[in-house]
């Protein structure tokens, strides 16, 4: 199933729409912009995920005081269709289909009358001492007494949330790494089917026809990392655990997202990287040479 429940905001494409939108508008993009990035009318979503994605839409709309007659009826009809209802019923149970019945029940009746308290745009503290810096290789010893390594990639600063974006490796050592020796592993991420033909792909991820034609069954296949968050919050807790020895800098158009989790504290380190083939394996993760995302000159 594309969604993870039967509420309006519930699972990936319903989240990616409706902040997506709020993203724009907090940013202060003007409101045709928003409109042209999210369209009413679009052909590449099934019936099912078509009504995930414009009731999130709408609901965002209303939220910010643009919604109109066309945008409710359109929504009213796709709601009529009673797709949503009936795969959560059949896929899940009834009780599960009758939640997202009422869901739509509850956004219906909200959004047939005028919001007369459009929401403002907010303001978030960002922050601004960083306990670690993009392209920080860094490393830690787990209770073997032996070394690991994660690169953060990037940080990302969202809706007052700052957040280290760690990439696993598969480094394991008596010795710290460095730059050099770590070009000679991996790091773990997804390969992610897609529609694009194949130059499409390689526009938007360059080079990347190099990787097809060196690792089995990746053709005409996006890579996404997986990344493991942790919040500037978390890591105080813990970030003395951690030492930087080194800069690696992945190529961006590399850094596409393949799968996240949150890690709280440091024992979810020592769970994930103490067993690290474990950990690929369940959450059906790929190793991919550093050496080949990096830039030769780096």
């Amino acid at each position: 199933m594309a969604t993870d429940g039967p509420k309006i905001i519930d699972g990936d494409t319903a989240h990616d729409t409706y902040w997506g939108i709020m993203d724009m508008y907090d940013n202060e993009i003007s409101v045709k912009k928003i409109q042209k990035e999210f369209l009413h009318d679009i052909d590449y979503y099934d019936d099912f995920d078509y009504e995930i994605y414009l009731t999130s839409l709408a609901l965002a709309f209303w939220e910010i005081g643009l919604m109109n007659d066309s945008l409710f009826q359109k929504v009213n009809d796709t709601i009529l269709k009673g797709v949503g209802v009936k795969v959560w019923t059949e896929e899940c149970n009834e009780k599960i289909g009758k939640q997202r019945e009422q869901a739509l029940n509850r956004l219906i009746k909200k959004i047939s009358v005028k919001n007369e308290k459009i929401r403002k745009p907010k303001k978030y503290r960002k922050v601004i001492n960083f306990h670690f810096q993009p392209n920080d290789l860094l490393t830690f010893k787990l209770n073997d007494g032996l070394y690991r390594a994660v690169i953060c990639a990037k940080i990302t600063q969202q809706r007052g949330q700052c957040t280290y974006d760690l990439v696993g490796t598969t480094y394991i050592g008596e010795t710290k790494p460095d730059n050099q020796v770590i070009k000679d592993f991996a790091i773990t991420g997804r390969w992610i089917p897609c529609g694009y033909d194949k130059k499409e792909i390689v526009e938007m991820q360059p080079e990347i026809d190099k990787l097809w034609k060196i690792i089995p069954n990746t053709s005409n296949k996006f890579l996404g990392l997986s990344y493991h968050l942790v919040t500037h919050k978390a890591f105080f807790e813990f970030k003395e655990k951690f030492e930087k020895v080194g800069v690696v800098k992945l190529k961006e158009p590399y850094k596409k997202e393949g799968g996240y989790g949150y890690e709280s504290t440091f024992d979810r380190f020592e769970d994930i990287f103490g067993d690290i083939e474990n950990h690929m394996q369940i959450f059906k993760e790929k190793s991919i040479p550093i050496k080949h995302l990096i830039n030769t000159n780096e």
